[in-house]
């Protein structure tokens, strides 16, 4: 009997062991891959509402008002802040109809993000959207439909990479950053890093940050790391967009070629992967005031919203 306990006994400490192995080999370091910080961060549309008391949409005193003929604005996540505050300074409150979740389609405020954004404006369903670079196929289906879009550089913001808390990893290179995610690089040791295998995360395709990382790139094709899911990710996003995460712990934003992504390093240039973002509009768009919302959004009131929601304002 002692002996059949003895055989049970070891058999339990075997798979105990063994679980114990496969959760430090692998869901340890899935968790620290797929954890709910390291997802893309959702905008709270209600958090940013323009005319609201309650919201922390930035507010500017304005001489400038629209009260016809509004432009239809819409675009990026990361930017929905900026251009509800635009709305907020210039628009009359009942232009803008939000039924809680979502704006109506007569608002003149929407929120439809950068992939849908792009192909509102070509369809003439918005006037300005406020986003990063297009992709190739948002330019493309541009192409077909026969529309020339125009590009009002409004802003700059910071590209950046974010990794968990727990990488010891906190700076990397230009160069390794495009060889982490062009395959060269598969092992956070390869970098500086303990020996885990590196998970390379991209967004989804004509998303605002996919394209820019495209464009970063410079050429290089990205490649997926088949064993990512048992290692460390690294992820990819403006740092307006993260920041909260970051405030709130779970994850860091990496330095990039030795200088970290702050305003100051934003502002003076030394970050070395600063993009612009910009007010898009079809070329053909008859809209008076389209042009004088334009104007507005490059005089001071307009970039000192630009600035106080976050980013850095054009010279």
């Amino acid at each position: 009997m002692k002996r059949q306990i003895a055989v049970i006994l070891s058999i339990i400490l075997v798979f105990a062991g063994f679980d114990f192995s496969v959760y430090n080999l692998f869901t340890k370091r899935y968790i620290n891959s797929t954890s709910r910080q390291m997802q893309a961060k959702s905008i709270e549309l209600d958090k940013y509402l323009p005319f609201d008391k309650n919201s922390e949409v930035v507010r500017v005193d304005t001489d400038f008002k629209l009260t016809e003929n509004l432009p239809v604005i819409d675009g990026a996540a990361a930017l929905y802040p900026v251009f509800s505050g635009f709305v907020n300074a210039v628009y009359p409150e009942d232009s803008v109809i939000f039924d809680g979740e979502n704006f109506a389609p007569e608002s003149s405020l929407h929120y439809t993000n950068t992939l849908r954004a792009y192909k509102a404006v070509v369809d003439g369903e918005a006037d300005i959207v406020v986003c990063a670079e297009p992709s190739e196929a948002q330019l493309a289906y541009a192409d077909e439909q026969g529309i020339e879009l125009e590009f009002l550089p409004i802003g700059k913001e910071a590209f950046v990479f974010i990794v968990n808390n727990e990488n010891p990893v906190s700076d990397l290179t230009v160069e390794q950053i495009r060889g982490i995610y062009s395959g060269k690089y598969t092992n956070w040791s390869q970098v500086g890093g303990d020996r885990t295998i590196i998970d390379p995360v991209q967004r989804i395709e004509g998303s605002g940050s996919q394209s820019v990382m495209v464009s970063f790139m410079d050429g290089t094709p990205m490649k997926k790391n088949p064993f990512g899911f048992m290692g460390r990710a690294i992820g990819f996003s403006f740092r307006y967009y993260v920041s909260g995460i970051v405030d709130n712990g779970g994850v860091k934003m990496l330095s990039v070629n030795g200088v970290y992504p702050d305003k100051e390093n934003i502002s003076s240039g030394k970050y070395p992967i600063t993009v612009d973002f910009y007010a898009v509009y079809r070329k053909d768009n008859t809209n008076p005031n389209v042009e004088l919302m334009l104007d507005w959004i490059l005089s001071d009131d307009g970039q000192e919203i630009v600035e106080k929601s976050g980013y850095i304002p054009v010279e």
